[in-house]
């Protein structure tokens, strides 16, 4: 499996326990809820910025690889 597929499961990875959690805050507080979800948003965003050094690093090692 190349390092790249690995960086975007991570990522993928990040955003389904993202939105579960965000899901569970805004089902157990719902007068919180639109602010759960903008909250969750920015998390979700964050988690992509994160994985975009890794990302370009995992894909510039590939490409010397091959």
């Amino acid at each position: 499996m190349s390092r790249t597929v690995v960086e975007l499961l991570y990522i993928a990875a990040g955003l389904v326990v993202a939105v579960a959690m965000t899901w569970a805050a805004a089902w157990a507080y719902p007068l919180g809820r639109e602010t759960i979800w903008w909250c969750g948003g920015a998390a979700m965003v964050a988690t992509v910025m994160m994985g975009v050094g890794p990302l370009r690093r995992a894909r510039a090692i590939d490409r010397r690889r091959v």
